[in-house]
């Protein structure tokens, strides 16, 4: 199966993956969340032949929900140490994130946003019912009288917006980094 035949097999999938990432603990937050990662690395990464691609993506369910929770203990393990060792008070850390960091989410947010305000208007609006309000692809196809096929397209096209933007963002932080390496080391 090609990655467009997997993508397409995420999308029938999804509603069903979304309840597997529940049952297993994760949150709705981070179900979406993981289910995110996974349609942005079918939509970007070159997929070998998969036989089973049912089989294929609750394993990558699976893998990434594993993934994001040792990602959430080692934070967390980290930002402990690192109260212990400075303080020896409170362990209570501020979760607001920095100027910085919210800058930066506002600018990568509004390069999404302009990227989905160039797609087709049906297209838009098909994203945002199943992505934002969580409408079934039937219902969705139901309602504007089109293929629930026609709207797994609509929706592969958006997602491949939210690639490109993904790709770019990532490409910007590689220079970025690579422009601090140039520079030498700087204590600021």
């Amino acid at each position: 199966m090609s990655n467009s035949g997997l993508l397409e097999a995420f999308m029938q999938t999804r509603p069903a993956l979304l309840r597997y990432l529940t049952v297993r603990g994760a949150t709705a937050e981070e179900a979406e969340d993981i289910l995110q990662d996974i349609g942005l690395k079918l939509s970007t990464d070159q997929v070998g032949l998969v036989d089973q691609p049912r089989a294929y993506l609750y394993r990558m369910a699976t893998n990434h929900f594993l993934l994001h929770r040792r990602t959430a203990g080692r934070r967390a393990r980290r930002e402990e140490a690192w109260v212990d060792a400075h303080s020896g008070a409170s362990r209570a850390t501020d979760q607001t994130p920095s100027a910085e960091a919210r800058i930066m989410h506002r600018q990568r947010l509004a390069l999404l946003q302009r990227a989905l305000d160039a797609l087709p208007e049906r297209t838009r609006q098909i994203f945002r019912r199943f992505r934002i309000d969580g409408e079934p692809q039937r219902a969705i196809a139901a309602d504007i009288d089109i293929s629930v096929s026609a709207v797994e397209k609509h929706l592969a096209r958006a997602y491949e917006a939210v690639a490109d933007v993904k790709r770019r963002i990532d490409e910007d932080a590689g220079s970025l980094r690579s422009l601090r390496g140039l520079g030498g080391h700087h204590d600021d």
